[in-house]
């Protein structure tokens, strides 16, 4: 049997219909640029989280970079960012020339550890950048305290977490990316709500943020076409890309559902298995795993033996930020974050999305558990 890793043409053809009819329509007005498409996605999208507003930008990165920049966050502050994550979430730290300064995570939900957040920050600490890694939202209470406590920025990587939930204390099924000053989201085609290419957006209740991150995205303007207030960016969603996601955007639950019961059963079957963890998700949080990710001892050989088998399987992330070249200059070294590192050296997705079959996850099972008995 063959498993890929996601299967996209699945989710084509069941919203082909609705993609394509809403392609034909940008195609036929011409509206390339913030068209009208852009608008009614960024509408959507803030009701289904929660939020006052949306701005809809290039990319996930984009998103990050943007509303670093909205707080004015840039050279001599530091941010706080997990130290396992995808390096784009540290980029955007830096491209705005600001230090990312890494604390390290819980091994269980792989987000940031919040009780290693005090001892990181300083007199220059500006914001905490946590990353709602895999699907689970991190643990945001705990986080916004810290953040109350010593009058800090909360801007959310939720580039993984699209419609992902958390339970907290006065507020209701709170979704991920409405909790802190913003949340950034990132519409990367294998994410939960993917595009057919870079796309991302940024979620925020405060009307100033919002406006100043219109300006911000669309290369400064401030008036007419060929007027620029402040150093802006050419980073706006593009029509074609929000009329594929607006698309996609009524079937997100349902996916999302779809997702919760492949890792239900997968599971099932791992149940008691000796040599491997499952996903571990904290009571009060709706993980909607954009990632199956188990840890096991033997990882890299997994890896081998299963895509010998013609299963598709990845790796998220072999090195953690702080081994990374880009961040040599840090002066970290091994030892420094144990739990990411040993993290980093047992992780391995398997596949997950919301048309696998059930006896595709069988098969992965099954083969999962024949190798950890040899």
């Amino acid at each position: 049997m063959n498993v890929p890793f996601i299967d996209l043409q699945a989710q084509y053809k069941e919203t082909r219909k609705s993609i394509d009819a809403r392609l034909r329509a940008v195609l036929r007005r011409g509206d390339f640029i913030l068209g009208k498409d852009v608008a009614l996605f960024e509408k959507e999208f803030a009701r289904l989280c929660g939020s006052r507003y949306s701005i809809g930008v290039s990319s996930g990165t984009a998103a990050l970079f943007l509303a670093l920049k909205a707080f004015d966050i840039g050279p001599g502050d530091e941010v706080i960012v997990p130290v396992f994550t995808f390096i784009a979430t540290a980029f955007a730290v830096s491209y705005t020339g600001a230090r990312p300064v890494f604390v390290d995570i819980r091994g269980d939900t792989f987000n940031i550890d919040p009780e290693k957040i005090p001892a990181a920050l300083t007199a220059r600490t500006k914001a905490i950048l946590p990353v709602h890694l895999f699907g689970q939202a991190a643990e945001m209470s705990r986080i916004m305290e810290i953040a109350k406590q010593h009058d800090l920025k909360v801007i959310e990587d939720a580039a993984q977490a699209h419609g992902a939930r958390l339970k907290m204390a006065g507020r209701a099924g709170t979704y991920a990316g409405n909790i802190g000053d913003a949340g950034c989201f990132s519409f990367y085609p294998t994410k939960n709500l993917g595009a057919f290419g870079d796309a991302g957006l940024i979620t925020v209740n405060d009307e100033a943020a919002y406006k100043k991150l219109c300006v911000l995205r669309d290369c400064g303007r401030t008036g007419s076409r060929y007027e620029h207030g402040v150093v802006g960016y050419n980073s706006r969603l593009d029509t074609l890309q929000a009329a594929v996601l607006a698309a996609k955007l009524k079937r997100l639950k349902a996916w999302n559902a779809m997702r919760r019961q492949a890792a239900k059963a997968y599971d099932a079957y791992f149940n008691q298995v000796a040599g491997i963890s499952v996903p571990y998700a904290l009571p009060e949080a709706e993980h909607i795993y954009h990632a199956y990710v188990i840890r096991v001892a033997r990882r890299d050989a997994l890896l081998n033996y299963l895509k010998a088998r013609h299963i598709g399987a990845s790796v998220y992330y072999p090195l953690p930020l702080h081994l990374q070249g880009a961040y040599r200059d840090q002066g970290h070294a091994r030892g420094d974050f144990p739990v990411a590192e040993k993290v980093a050296q047992e992780v391995i997705s398997l596949p997950m999305y919301p048309h696998i079959r059930k006896a595709q996850i069988k098969y992965v099972a099954d083969t999962v558990r024949k190798f950890l008995k040899e």
